[in-house]
């Protein structure tokens, strides 16, 4: 048979159709197979056991493209320079980030050891954007340990946190205190103001 026939076979109808049938075949007998090892729980979930490779790239793909595609709609203020939303959001961070993500000169926590999959030493900086940062703020990532800060702060005091991240990395520890120790002491007071009003909007 010359090479032309070999092709031309090869290209049929019939043989196209067969080759789908032995890739659609091959799929399901992977997805059978990982189906039955998740239900018999051969799949270890413990934090102190490191996933797999293929599924620590699958998650990690999975997590950077979702990130990205929620992201792009967002407009992002252009007052994250503003002193005032960065000492707000110092503020913030040291309550609500500090013992997952570090501050500078602080030794890891207990929890900083404990998370798996390890949370970002937001110190060293981040390739997320303001965009992309205020998302994962606000909306937190599954199985991960980082909450949706979005169900219990208001948009403003979150883009505070990003103005904050922004000039983080930049921070001796010294300063970083400082910016600390100057954060607006109304933080509560404003959360419940706009719980309070959240409430009346509702009745």
């Amino acid at each position: 048979m010359s090479k032309d026939d070999t092709n031309a076979a090869t290209s049929s109808p019939r043989a196209r159709g067969r080759w789908a049938a032995i890739i659609a075949g091959v799929l399901v007998a992977v997805s059978a197979a990982a189906a039955i090892a998740i239900y018999l729980g051969l799949y270890n979930v413990a934090a102190d056991v490191p996933h797999t490779q293929p599924v620590y790239w699958l998650l990690e793909t999975a997590r950077e493209r979702s990130i990205e595609a929620r992201a792009k709609g967002i407009t992002v203020p252009g007052d994250l320079a503003d002193p005032n939303r960065i000492a707000s959001g110092a503020g913030q961070y040291a309550e609500m980030c500090a013992d997952c993500h570090l501050a500078p000169g602080m030794k890891r926590t207990e929890i900083a050891r404990g998370l798996y999959p390890r949370a970002p030493e937001l110190r060293r900086g981040t390739d997320l954007t303001p965009a992309e940062q205020f998302w994962v703020v606000k909306h937190g990532l599954k199985m991960t340990g980082m909450p949706a800060w979005g169900v219990t702060h208001s948009d403003e005091l979150l883009w505070d946190v990003v103005a904050f991240l922004q000039k983080l990395p930049d921070l001796t520890p010294e300063e970083y205190q400082s910016l600390v120790e100057s954060a607006p002491s109304h933080h509560e007071t404003m959360e419940k103001m706009q719980d309070h009003g959240t409430e009346q909007h509702d009745h």
